[in-house]
């Protein structure tokens, strides 16, 4: 047996703490959500402006978030999330297939469209249910902010988008930066300035990513991107690593 008490990377360590955090944020807002509805009612329309509420924090805690998907950072953000950078490409040092290549992001793409249709479906069905009064604002930022919760999730312990994606790892990842406009493109229906502006910059941060994979799609691949492969991880989010190390 491998000494497996060493599988926990300063960078899992660190997302670990961030998934307890975003814990108690949810708890906060479900909190809110059962005993102090009206404080939610800067999520409608105009009423961002109204007056200062725990809800503007939870915005100004999301839009951090996205701020540092869009500027390349060294403060334990993964690798599957910062690809996308010049700064931390490794190129092959053996010649690259090019048809492999693009062998390789017609197939990652045509899942990650999957995936998009899924969603699609799902932001629809909510918007509805918000349109007919099934759900309220409350409930849709409710919503969102347990899908904050399940971005963590999917990449420290189970991701259910790998059984359509076919990827290893969240560290090759075709859609590691779709994460913000999967959690925030359900609330979109709530036609507020606190949703559109959510939803308008993780959308920018998707349109980026996807200029990215089509204009330099050598820092998406493994083959083509030694930082992507296993041998060279800093990560080692995935718990695939810690159970090969505690063999």
């Amino acid at each position: 047996m491998g000494n497996s008490g060493n599988c926990m990377s300063k960078t899992r360590k660190i997302y670990f703490l961030r998934l307890v955090g975003r814990i108690i944020v949810l708890s906060v807002v479900a909190g809110i959500y059962f005993f102090d509805r009206e404080c939610f009612s800067v999520a409608e329309g105009w009423r961002f402006f109204e007056r200062p509420s725990i809800l503007h924090i939870l915005w100004i805690i999301w839009m951090w978030d996205m701020i540092l998907q869009l500027i390349p950072v060294k403060a334990h953000i993964s690798i599957g999330s910062q690809k996308v950078f010049r700064s931390l490409f490794r190129p092959v040092k053996e010649k690259l297939n090019r048809e492999n290549l693009r062998k390789h992001i017609r197939a990652t793409t045509a899942s990650a469209y999957k995936v998009m249709i899924i969603w699609a479906v799902l932001t629809v069905a909510v918007s509805l249910l918000h349109i007919f009064g099934v759900i309220d604002t409350a409930g849709m930022i409710l919503l969102a902010t347990f899908f904050y919760v399940c971005d963590l999730i999917c990449v420290l312990i189970w991701c259910p988008f790998r059984l359509i994606m076919g990827n290893k790892c969240c560290t090759t990842c075709r859609i590691f930066n779709w994460d913000h406009l999967m959690m925030f493109l359900p609330i979109v229906a709530v036609n507020s300035i606190y949703s559109w502006s959510l939803v308008a910059v993780s959308a920018s941060i998707w349109l980026v990513w996807e200029i990215c994979v089509f204009t330099y799609p050598e820092r998406f691949w493994e083959n083509s991107n030694m930082a992507l492969r296993c041998s060279e991880c800093t990560d080692k989010l995935c718990t695939q690593y810690c159970r090969r190390l505690g063999k």
